[in-house]
């Protein structure tokens, strides 16, 4: 199996919220493996670097502050296509346009209240994990259930 890594964010709404335990679930009843988990409350230089894609659009400053507004959940997942498919189980970054049964379109409403973030390629991945995360603190170990979810190749 052909794995890569993707960096999922539970948003301080998502955490506030209590749905840290519902969102994880997602993904491990999908079959990715959790590499790395934190409750942190980021830096305002850490979350301009995350956002710097955005740094020209109106919104970046609030987006920025409510990023700082409470505690967020980073993750690293693994599997097979896990940062094209995290995005299918995040949904839409509109919730509204998000499907139901995906993140967004269960747990919210509004665009700036998103409930999570994830990579959207596999570069940007990279790059977010490294900004969140140091090699010491992602694990490399074997899930057991991978053998009961992918097909030997």
């Amino acid at each position: 199996m052909t794995s890569e890594q993707t960096f999922i964010a539970i948003k301080p709404d998502g955490v506030q919220r209590g749905l840290v335990g519902p969102i994880i679930s997602r993904f491990e009843n999908r079959g990715f493996k959790l590499a790395a988990m934190k409750l942190t409350s980021p830096s305002r230089s850490l979350l301009e670097q995350h956002y710097s894609d955005l740094k020209e659009k109106p919104f970046f400053p609030g987006l920025v502050t409510y990023m700082l507004s409470g505690p967020i959940v980073a993750m690293v997942w693994e599997g097979k296509d896990v940062v094209k498919t995290g995005r299918t189980i995040l949904g839409a970054t509109n919730p509204l346009a998000s499907a139901p049964g995906t993140i967004r379109g269960d747990f919210a409403i509004d665009v700036g209240r998103n409930v999570c973030h994830g990579s959207d390629s596999v570069e940007s991945a990279k790059k977010e994990i490294g900004l969140w995360f140091t090699p010491e603190e992602i694990q490399n170990y074997k899930l057991n259930a991978f053998g009961w979810i992918y097909e030997k190749e």
